[in-house]
């Protein structure tokens, strides 16, 4: 039965409030942020449609460690990638003003694509080694006054919940820019919508903000020693069963 009423929410009020809540966020961000600049409107209607995304998956929310953050200080977060929701979760509950390492092929999907590139977000071209680096180039563009960048350093969501292969781009835009690399545990996302599913699971989430790791004098021999540790540290804090 509670299967059923789950259902039914999910496709007679989740999905039509979500779609609606998209469109007048995509919307705002496409006409604001041109005109007033991304830094706020490329934020603050964002981060209020993430919320009440979680919210109205009827999921609970925790995040701790915000007492590890500067609020003018920019970042280079790298969070482990469980579902489709770590967006929410990360845009949502982490305060702190940021901008988005995104796949291209997200700039396809009709406004919100648009809307991304508008609010400063930038879509990484993995055709080739160069395109990668001009990507690289873009996000550094975005990383000033106090504004920070999100980057999955598996790159693709879990298929199974465990942490997957951590990849350098990350960690080179913080080197190049002498910002600290702050680890990001999200648990409790991969069970809420599954990588292959479309169907919704209400539940707990937790954001864990750990502490900033330097970069000002990181060599690029010393670059593995620090993808292992962000590694190390985000495994420390998740769940049981995602370990």
């Amino acid at each position: 039965m509670k299967n059923i009423l789950v259902l039914l929410y999910q496709w007679l009020i989740f999905v039509p409030v979500f779609i609606l809540i998209t469109l007048i966020t995509a919307l705002t961000v496409m006409v604001m942020a041109p005109v007033f600049g991304s830094k706020f409107w490329g934020y603050y209607p964002p981060k209020w449609w993430s919320r009440l995304t979680c919210w109205l998956a009827l999921c609970q929310v925790k995040s701790k460690g915000h007492e590890n953050l500067d609020p003018h200080q920019s970042y280079i977060f790298v969070p482990n990638h469980q579902s489709a929701f770590d967006i929410f979760l990360v845009y949502g509950f982490l305060n702190q003003n940021i901008k988005w390492m995104q796949k291209q092929s997200l700039r396809k999907i009709p406004f919100v694509g648009f809307a991304s590139e508008k609010a400063g977000h930038v879509f990484v071209d993995d055709t080739n080694p160069k395109a990668r680096a001009a990507s690289l180039e873009k996000a550094k563009k975005q990383i000033v006054n106090g504004v920070s960048m999100v980057i999955f350093p598996e790159g693709a969501r879990t298929r199974s919940g465990k942490l997957g292969r951590f990849k350098r781009g990350a960690y080179h835009v913080a080197r190049d820019m002498k910002l600290p690399v702050v680890p990001l545990t999200i648990n409790g996302a991969f069970n809420v919508l599954h990588r292959d599913g479309f169907k919704l699971h209400p539940g707990k989430m937790e954001l864990v903000i750990h502490k900033p790791l330097p970069t000002e004098f990181l060599t690029e021999e010393e670059i593995p020693a620090l993808i292992e540790e962000t590694r190390e540290t985000i495994y420390s804090a998740l769940w049981e069963k995602y370990k």
